[in-house]
């Protein structure tokens, strides 16, 4: 499952450095090149919304593998497209169904027993956060080696052997929902009205997730602009210190079961606050920078896994409504991120956009403080049998 999580989430990916390649081969502007890959966020939002919900009501068996599937067929249109405008369907065709990944964390909360939850959504998410790694940098590397269609179909076989693999392997289990897919998706906007878990999870998660964005999209306007004027090329050698990410996933899911979210949440926060006002100082020294980078990114990393794991644990015989809830709140601050820290760090200097993401993971810990209620700091403890039901009455309770 981290396998097939990391490879759908990468797929969204891999166009981004042979953009320059991509525009020359389909004689198109550059401009107009980046409009189509700016589809396959967009679609990926619309998965969230559509297809994640799917797993709750059909077997996952079926939905994950047939979401590779059609995944991979996908990839291997926007291989063959001539034009930008087909590239750009493609690629939203593309990103619809890489929403794979939150699908495959939703089956790993339903199918987890509830002292392991964090632990397994850790190895899932660990997962994720390499897709969103090596998709740019294994996308560069076979570009360059192959060309950007050849690229494009290795993303695709490998999509297609991964959909194989599903089907021998996901437990056959069946729908965890008992709501029809139309219901569930009319019932998502009332998720937040009804279960205050939700709303914090949501809140904070997009707080730390458009601090998380604004860093990454602020840092290559500041390393682009003199004094520096680095290469895009040295610039993405920058994302390798997301690696540590994916180690913090592991070792969050872990103490996440042990001494509860809300310790987790807080440490990690706290680990990338302090990660993010230092590095408003460390742009000219390349080892500081990458230093705080690793930092910042597994202190994130490690709060999203504990945070996702109270969104999975509302209903856990049926997740994926809850979880698609929750991820196209956090992908919403993402990219609000992603706009301010590409404009801020033009109008306000890198300075000025470190201080305002340190504000946003300051918005996040508060919102955590302000949560915290008597079951806020230990772990779940409750047994594999016990329903979703009993479940759902322990939250309304709280709420």
């Amino acid at each position: 499952m981290a396998v097939a999580a990391a490879l759908g989430t990468a797929a969204t990916y891999p166009l981004q450095p042979a953009i320059a390649d991509v525009a020359a081969s389909l004689d198109s502007s550059t401009s107009a090149l980046g409009m189509a890959l700016a589809c396959g966020p967009a679609g990926y939002l619309a998965g969230l919304g559509l297809l994640v919900p799917l797993v709750d009501r059909f077997p996952p068996r079926y939905v994950l593998t047939a979401q590779l599937v059609a995944l991979s067929l996908s990839i291997g249109a926007t291989a063959a497209a001539s034009t930008s405008w087909l590239l750009g369907l493609c690629v939203l065709l593309t990103g619809l169904c890489s929403s794979v990944g939150a699908g495959l964390s939703s089956v790993a909360g339903r199918l987890s027993s509830a002292g392991s939850r964090a632990t397994v959504l850790g190895i899932v998410t660990a997962g994720i956060s390499a897709g969103i790694l090596l998709g740019r940098i294994a996308g560069g590397w076979l570009a360059d080696a192959v060309g950007w269609r050849g690229m494009l179909l290795a993303f695709a076989g490998g999509c297609l052997l991964t959909a194989g693999a599903a089907w021998l392997l996901l437990p056959r289990v069946g729908r965890g929902g008992r709501n029809g897919y139309l219901a569930t998706l009319r019932s998502m906007p009332g998720l937040f009205v009804r279960f205050s878990p939700l709303r914090l999870a949501a809140a904070r998660g997009a707080a730390w997730f458009f601090a998380f964005c604004a860093v990454w999209a602020g840092l290559a306007v500041a390393l682009s602009a003199p004094p520096y004027d680095y290469s895009a090329e040295r610039i993405g050698l920058y994302a390798l210190a997301g690696l540590t990410g994916i180690l913090a996933t592991r070792v969050a899911g872990v103490l996440t079961d042990r001494v509860g979210a809300h310790t987790v949440i807080l440490v990690g926060l706290g680990a990338a606050g302090v990660a993010a006002a230092a590095m408003g100082f460390a742009l000219g020294s390349p080892l500081l920078l990458v230093v705080c980078l690793a930092l910042f990114d597994a202190g994130l990393f490690a709060a999203q896994v504990a945070n996702q794991s109270t969104v999975l644990a509302i209903d856990p015989q049926a997740p994926a409504r809850f979880n698609s809830a929750y991820m196209m709140v956090y992908f919403i601050g993402g990219s609000l991120g992603t706009a301010f820290g590409a404009a801020a760090a033009a109008w306000m200097g890198w300075p000025g956009t470190t201080a305002v993401v340190v504000a946003a993971l300051a918005v996040a810990a508060a919102i955590t403080l302000a949560a915290a209620g008597p079951g806020a700091r230990r772990p779940d403890r409750r047994k594999k049998g016990e329903s979703g039901g009993e479940l759902l009455a322990v939250n309304r309770g709280i709420e």
